[in-house]
């Protein structure tokens, strides 16, 4: 038996649940891009914004952060945060980066990782599963049913202005139900809402035509509300479900991929769009992917049509209501949990295996290199960062990072505060930092110079030097790693040489050591003369006075084959130098100063 207050307890969880996941749905990001690879990127996912909301509901959340997609947006995207400067590679490729620190990051993945995995389902498809199986698969313990025909409400445009055309003659619908007819042509429109001069209309005005409307250049089905505030102008696509998917799936799909991978598409959007629709406000769903990208007709194609026709009016049922089928671009090889991702359980939004992802160029990413100064200043760090200690959860997604300075300050944040920060695809990623000094330093021929550094997620770490002399990097040796990722080792270049860190396919911490010459010089009382060593033929050499902190060159000359020189004469009283730049990769360098009484 169930009694009232268990009832009371049960129901307050559906609604915390439902909650939960509507604060993540309208938190989550994604965009579309063009691709090299597919027609068509996008599906990301959370912001920080979700966190503080759920957090201050009483919910655990690693919210998953807005960034690009592969394959459509999830059920949202705005643009992508402002990143430090980052560089990413393919395998085999080397990425470079000439920051004395760095931080590098690998993962798996784009995307939230909740429900279908676009890429995924395209390789089920592509192995013969239907669009049924493959949306069973990824939305465990549903069924598929059908859902009653309805129009929805998009928003379209929220902003100062916005042009409506029309190629065929048009009418205009106030609220009042007064009816004007509008020849073809465009209308531009603004907060104050004047159609045509026609001030006897009261707004919200509706536009309706026998062909598909254009807002801002691209054509919609549908009817057009419009309504403004005085400052703001919100155009509002009245649509069929059915016209609206139309404009769905290809915007969230490549329109060429497998017909059942289309399938499960256009139904899981089917299912999100009345899964999600909203209450209490004039539109129903974003035409972004703050909900899902719209294109409108534009972006409708015949293959992305036929998929939306052969699946009319099915929708994925979890105990027999719409299931809140959210979807992504890439998994990275299996699915993650609402549990672990939002701190709420969803039955039909676990982890599933997830093989033929690796179609995607998406499944593994990286190393994606970042200086770690502007690294540490997205993540609000006082200095530098030294290390990222990662917490992650039973997929492998990041759960929780702490970020230490150099200065040893640190700061926590979610696994997708660090994605949104960075710019990363997913929270499925492993850190590392690595650092060489000194970043810059001049040494006397026949020196040595200690560089030194420190890493954390690194365990075998190796050196490459170049010079002027030689093109190309070449290998400097190894380093041994001390039990805190410390390093030190001693370099005795010959000439100006640069070094670097080298980790995989990563180069990174510059450093440049600039080689003087070692000026000898010795006065008596008929020259001053020395010589320069290396030995050099033919370099320049000065003698210098000095005046205040000023140093004169009173005299010139050049060094023979055995790198010596001299200057005739004892110079007249006062402090003077030798000075030498013979370059052949060695700076100016200089002797110790000379008195003369």
């Amino acid at each position: 038996m169930t009694g009232p207050a268990t009832k009371e307890v049960a129901t307050e969880r559906l609604l915390a649940v439902r909650c939960a996941m509507e604060m993540f749905r309208k938190a989550s990001t994604g965009r579309v891009e063009g691709s090299a690879t597919v027609a068509r990127v996008g599906r990301s996912a959370l912001r920080p914004a979700a966190a503080a909301l759920l957090l201050a509901g009483g919910f655990t959340l690693s919210v998953l952060a807005a960034g690009p997609a592969l394959g459509g947006p999830v059920a949202s995207t705005s643009t992508a945060p402002s990143t430090p400067a980052s560089t990413s590679t393919t395998a085999g490729a080397t990425t470079t980066s000439p920051a004395k620190a760095v931080l590098v990051v690998d993962g798996h993945g784009w995307g939230h990782g909740l429900g279908l995995s676009q890429w995924g389902a395209y390789g089920y498809a592509k192995h013969g599963w239907g669009y049924d199986r493959i949306l069973a698969h990824y939305y465990p313990g549903t069924t598929l049913g059908r859902a009653k025909a309805r129009a929805v409400r998009v928003l379209l445009v929220s902003a100062k202005k916005a042009t409506l055309s029309s190629a065929v003659p048009w009418t205009v619908t106030d609220a009042a139900g007064r009816r004007a007819r509008l020849d073809p042509g465009s209308l531009l429109l603004k907060g104050a809402l004047v159609v045509a001069g026609q001030l006897a209309l009261q707004p919200p005005y509706t536009f309706a035509a026998a062909q598909p409307l254009s807002v801002n250049g691209t054509p919609y089905r549908g009817k057009l509300v419009v309504a403004g505030d005085g400052k703001v102008v919100q155009v509002i696509d009245i649509v069929g479900l059915e016209q609206y998917l139309k404009g769905v799936v290809p915007a969230e799909m490549p329109s060429d991929w497998a017909p059942d991978a289309l399938k499960a598409q256009a139904v899981a959007a089917r299912s999100y769009a009345l899964a999600n629709l909203a209450q209490g406000r004039a539109f129903d769903l974003y035409g972004d992917t703050r909900d899902q990208a719209y294109g409108g007709v534009k972006a409708e194609s015949a293959s992305t049509n036929d998929a939306v026709d052969a699946t009319r009016g099915e929708v994925v049922l979890y105990a027999g209501k719409v299931a809140d089928t959210l979807f992504f671009s890439t998994s990275g090889g299996r699915t993650a949990s609402a549990l672990e991702s939002t701190g709420t359980a969803v039955p039909y939004l676990v982890p599933v295996a997830d093989p033929y992802d690796r179609l995607s160029p998406y499944h593994d990413w990286g190393p994606v290199v970042l200086d770690a100064a502007k690294a540490a200043k997205a993540l609000k760090l006082s200095a530098p960062i030294a290390d990222l200690q990662t917490t992650t959860g039973a997929s492998g997604r990041v759960l929780s990072v702490t970020a230490v300075a150099d200065d040893d300050s640190q700061v926590t944040l979610t696994g997708d505060q660090v994605r949104t920060a960075l710019g990363l695809r997913s929270t499925w990623f492993s850190p590392a930092v690595l650092e060489l000094l000194p970043v810059a330093k001049t040494m006397t021929y026949g020196g040595a110079v200690s560089l030194t550094g420190l890493v954390h997620g690194v365990e075998a770490l190796s050196l490459e030097s170049k010079t002027a002399a030689v093109p190309g990097w070449a290998p400097a040796g190894d380093l041994m790693l001390g039990p805190d990722g410390s390093f030190a080792t001693i370099v005795r270049p010959l000439a100006t040489t640069q070094y670097r860190l080298v980790w995989g396919d990563v180069r990174a911490g510059l450093a440049r050591i600039a080689v003087a010459p070692r000026v000898d010089a010795t006065l008596s009382p008929s020259a001053v003369s020395g010589s320069i060593r290396p030995a050099v033929a033919a370099a320049a050499v000065q003698l210098q006075q000095q005046a205040g902190t000023v140093w004169t060159t009173v005299s010139s000359t050049v060094t023979d084959t055995s790198g010596s020189w001299s200057f005739a004469g004892a110079p007249p009283a006062g402090t003077y130098r030798v000075r030498c730049a013979p370059g052949q990769g060695l700076v100016a360098g200089v002797s110790s100063t000379l008195l003369v009484q």
